[in-house]
């Protein structure tokens, strides 16, 4: 699996991009959340990666944020009709954070405004993924005078890469409370509290 690419971005399309990695280009798929966020090409990049394999290739996608990529996997990963193509849609149409928001709402209007997702479809995606995304409601249904701060953000984001490899929410959640209880957590990113929770999840 090749989780990420640190590289030369050697070039920049709205729908890819081609990553140099010691002379050798790689072909990214990524969708518009992730290209608005890009450097310069010529500029290093490092960007998060999905590896599928399929029987005539190997298609890489790309993220810029770990929320991005969890989304995209929990998209493929666990609704029914939805490929790589549909969640890259998703990811280009609408943020990481108003898309939880409209699973735990239930809005499946919201959805359906996505390209390439019709009503049937966001309704199945509520019923798959709320109980998924509900655990950190909490968190994302806060106002903005009192949203989430980066230390929640953090755990909040933890907890969805634990669930999008697989654990219940309740375990993942569990899991990154208690490596994070009694820790200054600020000087931690995503990746830190998933790798400690994973340690305690064996």
């Amino acid at each position: 699996m090749i989780t990420y690419l640190e590289g030369i971005l050697a070039e920049a399309m709205p729908t890819h991009i081609v990553v140099d990695v010691h002379g050798v280009g790689y072909h990214v798929l990524i969708p518009l959340s992730s290209y608005d966020k890009l450097p310069g090409v010529g500029k290093g990049i490092k960007i998060l990666t999905h590896l599928q394999v399929r029987e005539d290739a190997h298609v890489l996608y790309g993220f810029v944020s770990a929320a991005e990529r969890d989304l995209f996997r929990l998209l493929v990963g666990h609704v029914s009709g939805i490929g790589p193509k549909t969640a890259l849609d998703v990811l280009s149409g609408i943020s990481v954070v108003q898309f939880k928001a409209a699973v735990v709402d239930g809005d499946a209007g919201l959805l359906a405004k996505t390209k390439g997702i019709g009503k049937k479809t966001a309704e199945r995606i509520i019923v798959e993924l709320k109980d998924k995304v509900g655990v950190t409601a909490v968190w994302e249904a806060a106002s903005a005078a009192h949203g989430p701060t980066p230390e929640e953000s953090r755990m909040q984001d933890a907890v969805l890469a634990l669930i999008s490899l697989g654990y219940k929410q309740v375990d993942a959640l569990k899991a990154v409370n208690q490596v994070s209880a009694g820790k200054d957590t600020a000087a931690l990113g995503t990746e830190d509290l998933v790798r400690m929770a994973l340690k305690t999840l064996i």
